[in-house]
Parts: C-alpha cells; structure tokens; sequence
C-alpha cells in the first residue's frame, strides 16, 4: 500500500506487498506491524534452541530452531523494507526450513543414511540460484504449499502413534494455530481492498506471524518428543507455570 511518509529505502522493488499503509509509523520501517510481528518467533524459537541444548537432543533440533530465528529474521528485513533483495532472504529460507522439516519426519525410517540429506542439500542449494534468477509469486507459492503438504502424512503418522495425552494436545495446538494463521493472512489477502477505507486495520498478516510462532514452537516441541520416544529416553511434556508446555526427557544412563 501506499506510503504516508518519507521512505529511507526508496520505491518498493519486492513483487508483493501486504495489507498495511507503508512508512506509517517510522521512514526506516516500511510494514511496522508486520515487520514487529517477528518477534515471537524469534523469542519462542530462542526458548526452543535453550530446551534443546539443556536436554542434549540431537543437533537436527538445534539447527531447527535456529532456523525458525532466521526465518523471522529475514522476514523482519523484508517487510521492512520491501525490497527484492531482502524478499528473496524471507522466501529462500523458507524453503530451506521445509526441507529440515523433511529430513527431522522421513530420516527415522531411511535406511540410507548419507542419500537424504546429501539430495535435500544440494536441492536447497539449486533451488536458492534458480530462485534468485526467476522470480514468480505463483510459483513460488505452489512450491512450497508442496513441501508442507509432504509433510502431513508423516505428521499424522506420528499423531496416530502418539498415545501420549499431552503430546497429542501439542499437535492440537498446532493445527490450531495453522488454522488461525491461516484465516488471518486469506482475509488480509481477499479483503485488503475493503480493509484499506476501514478506520482500523486489524492486520491479518501481522497476526498471521504471531500465530505461526507459536505454530512452529508447538510442531518443534512434537516433533522432539517423538524423536525422544524413538530413541527411548522417556518423554513427557511439563508445563512451566503451569500454562507453557515442553519436552522433558531422561536418556538412560549409558546415554
């Protein structure tokens, strides 16, 4: 939309822009709430990584939560400033997070140890030149709705396999969280025009961040307690406070 103010990074060079009047708030932020929004995702995934790191789970858990905090990151420069350059370092690293998503659901049961991650890199690799040269809003879209949607049945797989009460309330969690964010950035979507003359935006894709914070934060912590359940090191989900689940595990002593 539109700018109100000065801009500090001049014309908008991104190929989409979202729901929200530009340099509202500040010339140095073109999208604030959006570019605001971001910051639970990167608070949420910073208390995943310290789980993680404190109970010693394998390094794929690590990776994944740091790049959640990459992710919000590149978001954050993107929306703002709106440029290409900076959308192409929001779009690629979501891409390359599907990809890890891929590797933590399917690698349990590959008997190859070497092949997956050896063909997921390379393919994260090529796909970050070529996404770099042809830029395609549609494209890209269709593309990545692929890679989640081969994530669901291993999804629903360890759902089914998960008779654990409070780790089937995480999964919960987290399609419900999907299906929030979700509605949140199609009504931003279908509805910007009519939004654009309301006197109060209420920022769909703004919220749609903060959802799909906590949305990772949930699938991440589900995913954990699977993989622990795999490697038998007894897990349960606690809650801190009483309100905020995790994962805690006890390895067996010869771990």
């Amino acid at each position: 939309m539109a700018f109100a103010t000065s801009s500090f990074w001049g014309p908008v060079t991104s190929t989409t822009e979202w729901c929200e009047q530009n340099y509202a708030h500040s010339s140095y932020i073109a999208e604030f709430y959006n570019t605001i929004s971001n910051i639970p995702s990167i608070v949420l995934a910073l208390i995943g990584l310290v789980i993680a790191l404190s109970q010693q789970f394998e390094k794929r858990f690590s990776i994944l939560h740091i790049s959640n905090m990459i992710l919000a990151i590149g978001s954050m420069l993107f929306h703002a400033t709106l440029q290409r350059l900076q959308q192409q370092g929001d779009e690629t690293p979501m891409v390359w997070e599907m990809l890890l998503y891929i590797y933590i659901l399917y690698s349990p049961h590959w008997h190859y140890k070497t092949t997956m991650p050896t063909f997921l890199f390379l393919y994260g690799v090529l796909f970050a030149i070529f996404h770099s040269q042809i830029r395609s809003n549609f494209g890209f879209k269709a593309h990545y709705i692929t890679l989640c949607l081969l994530c669901i049945p291993r999804m629903y797989k360890y759902y089914i396999h998960t008779h654990d009460k409070n780790a089937k309330h995480l999964a919960k969690l987290y399609l419900i969280t999907l299906f929030l964010g979700l509605s949140c950035w199609g009504f931003d979507r279908v509805f910007c025009r009519k939004i654009s003359i309301w006197e109060f935006n209420p920022q769909g894709h703004a919220l749609w961040h903060v959802f799909m914070a906590f949305n990772s934060y949930f699938a991440n912590e589900f995913l954990m307690f699977c993989r622990a359940q795999q490697r038998g090191w007894d897990p349960r989900v606690v809650y801190f406070m009483g309100f905020f689940p995790y994962v805690k595990i006890e390895k067996p002593k010869a771990q």
